[in-house]
């Protein structure tokens, strides 16, 4: 599947001008709140409709302005799953999934679905209402309903926004077994570099209704600026294979391009790749090898680049080999240090998340 978005529209004083390709797997439209993500993914979803642009799903045509082309919404087949749940509130949980079958046409009706309450986990709460839920439930409901509607194509608008960090956790697997058990497409809107560093194959980095950058979630969650509205989860993901696992302290050893980290293990195998997940906040630069730290990754660089945020911090990226860091230290330290471009220094990595 191939989804090719060219579009321009004009809300208000805000411009969404947006092109970008997306094929299989997680696309995520990624960057800070008021970016232009949700007028995106609603061009896409058929409930807006832009003053130009086109847009073509494979070899079919959904908008062509130019052609006086316009598909509407219930004719594309796409699934949607909004940041709450919308569920029926006087239908039982088995009757909203059932809600989902009768949009589907004949020829994309799911028949396995038993396989969908199984892969979210909802089997358990077929006869409960909605009012029951939590609302991880609620939303592991909604997706199973736009699922049971045979979408060839999943949108869904940070479906995780409205939920707590536990809720977060417990539904972020339910995503990536979706991820890894379908064969559905999906675009997946947020602002979390973490769901995005966890979820998404491809990202499209948006700013001001503008597509800044389209590429893997490496390369642009690896980038020296990338968008985040927290601050804490800024930093960079990189990829590799698991090389060993340390059973008895439940740790594993990752081979990146040039160096190697070890982090705790995540219910990974030997020769598995992974992402990890390094925040800026959690890495300190030292100009000589540090000695006698907790820390289990210190890994030599050199300063590729330095910038000051005009508030008393500066964020420093260290290329590690074909790999790059990124430290957010403050303007003092980096005073002390005398940080120079192509400087050798040292990374030392306080927090590295692996994720599967």
């Amino acid at each position: 599947m191939t989804l090719v978005v060219d579009v321009r529209q004009t809300l208000g004083g805000f411009v969404l001008d947006a092109r970008f390709a997306s094929r299989r797997g997680v696309t995520a439209l990624f960057g800070p709140s008021g970016s232009g993500k949700t007028s995106l993914i609603r061009v896409i979803a058929g409930l807006s409709k832009p003053q130009r642009g086109s847009l073509r799903i494979d070899e079919q045509v959904l908008l062509d302005t130019e052609r006086g082309i316009f598909v509407p919404a219930h004719r594309r087949h796409f699934g949607y799953v909004f940041q709450e749940g919308r569920l029926f509130p006087h239908l039982t949980v088995r009757q909203n999934l059932n809600y989902g079958r009768w949009f589907a046409p004949k020829s994309a009706r799911v028949r396995d679905f038993r396989h969908i309450i199984d892969l979210l986990g909802i089997g358990g709460l077929l006869d409960r209402r909605p009012a029951t839920l939590s609302g991880g439930e609620k939303q592991r409901v909604a997706i199973g309903r736009a699922l049971f509607a045979g979408p060839r194509l999943l949108l869904m608008d940070e479906p995780l926004a409205s939920l707590d960090d536990p809720r977060k956790a417990e539904i972020l697997p339910y995503l990536e077994r979706l991820r890894d058990e379908t064969s559905t497409p999906i675009v997946y809107v947020s602002h979390s570099t973490a769901e995005v560093a966890r979820l998404a194959d491809q990202v499209v980095m948006m700013q001001n209704g503008r597509v800044e950058a389209v590429g893997t979630t490496s390369e642009i969650l690896g980038g020296f600026s990338f968008l985040s509205s927290d601050r804490r989860e800024a930093g960079v993901v990189l990829s590799g294979a698991v090389e060993t696992i340390d059973a008895v302290h439940h740790l594993a050893t990752i081979r990146l391009s040039t160096f190697r980290l070890i982090v705790p293990t995540a219910q990974v195998e030997v020769g598995a790749m992974v992402r990890l997940h390094i925040p800026e906040r959690d890495v300190m630069v030292a100009t000589k090898r540090p000695e006698g730290l907790s820390a289990l990754n210190i890994v030599e660089g050199r300063v590729a680049a330095i910038e000051a945020d005009g508030e008393g911090m500066v964020r420093v990226r260290i290329r590690c080999g074909d790999d790059f860091v990124l430290a957010r230290i403050t303007a003092l330290s980096a005073e002390r240090l005398s940080l120079k471009l192509e400087e050798p220094v040292f990374a030392v990595m306080k927090t590295v998340a692996l994720e599967r």
